[in-house]
């Protein structure tokens, strides 16, 4: 008000120019702590799932950072929708656009904060659950049948084994012919003969299949039978999933902390 010779509009709006042009300088940081967060309607038919990001791991326990991202994913649910950029011009509340409640939040807490990623997931006639492992991973599962029990069973397998795809038919044929070029040449290595590298090579890519699909690993909470097996006695398909985990995909700095505390000694 000093500096404005008491007027309270220029105020305000100096501050709000200023605490953009901070947000601003914080955007260039690394982001790659924070959280997910899965909603799901009422009816169980829709559920989506929010990366937002932050600084540190201290920051993302602060509880106005938890409160945006719960505000932000029912604004996902509400409005069905994940394009990033369309969201922050969503009202959050009380005419406060998700980018300027953004905004204000890296002035509360003095780190960049980031909404990620968001995604829907939808079953027409079945169920949509999920799980979240702490915050730092987050599972939706779309089943064309069953009950909630059901889809968090599933999803937590999925949060801990990382399955790529539901099932073999979803596999590309370019994955496939990598690893199989792979598997030959190692079995070629052997020296064994033909006809037993081609056994090899059969019993390699059964392996690799079950590996890497959901249907195909053996579920978390009880090993003696498949996740396929699991859903198909309970009269169920998986329709997709969705698995977050926060900062995947994000190269993060590695500071020098001595080198850090010196640089902001010299000013």
């Amino acid at each position: 008000l000093v500096a404005t010779d008491g007027d309270i509009e220029k105020a305000i709006d100096d501050m709000r120019k200023s605490g953009q042009a901070k947000a601003a300088k914080k955007a260039a940081r690394t982001a790659a702590e924070g959280a997910v967060v899965t909603k799901i309607s009422e009816d169980g038919k829709v559920a989506i799932i929010l990366e937002v990001n932050s600084e540190t791991d201290f920051s993302s326990r602060h509880d106005d950072f938890k409160s945006f991202c719960d505000k932000v994913a029912t604004c996902v649910l509400a409005n069905k929708e994940s394009d990033v950029e369309k969201l922050k011009e969503l009202e959050l509340e009380s005419g406060l656009t998700v980018e300027a409640a953004r905004l204000a939040l890296v002035q509360t807490i003095g780190e960049n904060i980031q909404v990620r990623r968001a995604s829907i997931v939808e079953s027409a006639d079945g169920i949509v659950g999920g799980y979240i492992h702490g915050v730092k991973i987050g599972v939706l599962v779309a089943l064309s049948a069953g009950d909630a029990e059901l889809a968090k069973d599933v999803a937590m397998h999925i949060a801990a084994s990382r399955p790529e795809c539901v099932s073999e038919n979803q596999l590309s044929d370019d994955t496939l012919e990598r690893e199989k070029a792979i598997f030959i040449e190692q079995a070629r290595e052997s020296g064994k003969p033909d006809n037993i590298i081609e056994k090899m090579i059969v019993g390699r890519m059964k392996k690799f299949v079950n590996e890497v699909t959901l249907y195909g690993q053996s579920f978390v909470k009880d090993p003696d039978i498949t996740v396929g097996d699991l859903v198909k006695s309970n009269n169920s398909e998986v329709e997709s999933f969705v698995r977050y985990e926060v900062g995947e995909g994000i190269e993060k700095k590695e500071d020098n902390f001595v080198e850090e505390v010196m640089a902001q000694a010299q000013g």
